[in-house]
């Protein structure tokens, strides 16, 4: 003969259950989209090839931003929302492995001045995301935050990276990559 209490526990234990089940499910998923946002990155190879396809997805997102017009709010929000994600993650990487390398390799002052531009970039993405994004001077704002954003791509693809990437082995190589895919997943 069954209780109340035998049908009140078998009821608990059924939710608790679907509770499990349920945050599972959420974690599952919440790693698979991780996964999926770092995913581009892995596949783009070593890590100074991997974070030059991150400048090149960040530019189709200026380039995106670019096109909009001062009647295009909501999808400026919108767009600057995923560059501003895209370009955290991407420095997260950069500063917690790339630029630490760099300083253990005997390239401290570029590794500094990259760092100092990253806090620049920030300020560029607070500035952005407080003006109004049919403010005329919105456009202009961006566009020199591009022009600033190239010019530290540019040191980084064309002097630096190339110089620290001399100074590892192959298995130091693989090493950066592994560690900066790692830190990405964190944020991504």
């Amino acid at each position: 003969m069954t209780t109340t209490s035998d049908a009140q526990a078998a009821r608990g234990r059924t939710l608790a259950l679907t509770a499990a089940i349920g945050v599972a499910a959420g974690l599952a998923a919440n790693l698979l989209r991780k996964a999926a946002v770092q995913a581009p990155t892995v596949f783009a190879g070593p890590w100074d090839e991997a974070l030059a396809a991150e400048h090149a997805a960040a530019l189709k997102l200026f380039d995106a931003l670019e096109k909009t017009d001062e009647n295009a709010t909501k999808r400026r929000t919108l767009l600057l929302a995923q560059l501003k994600h895209a370009i955290a993650k991407h420095a997260f990487q950069e500063e917690n492995v790339v630029y630490a390398e760099m300083r253990d390799h005997g390239l401290t002052e570029g590794a500094d001045q990259l760092n100092h531009e990253h806090g620049y970039v920030k300020q560029y993405f607070f500035e952005l995301g407080a003006m109004a994004k049919d403010d005329p001077a919105w456009m202009p704002k961006l566009r020199a935050f591009r022009a600033m954003i190239e010019e530290h791509m540019r040191e980084e693809e064309d002097e630096l990276f190339p110089s620290l990437r001399a100074q590892l082995s192959d298995e130091q190589n693989r090493s950066v990559t592994a560690a900066m895919n790692r830190e990405g997943l964190i944020l991504a």
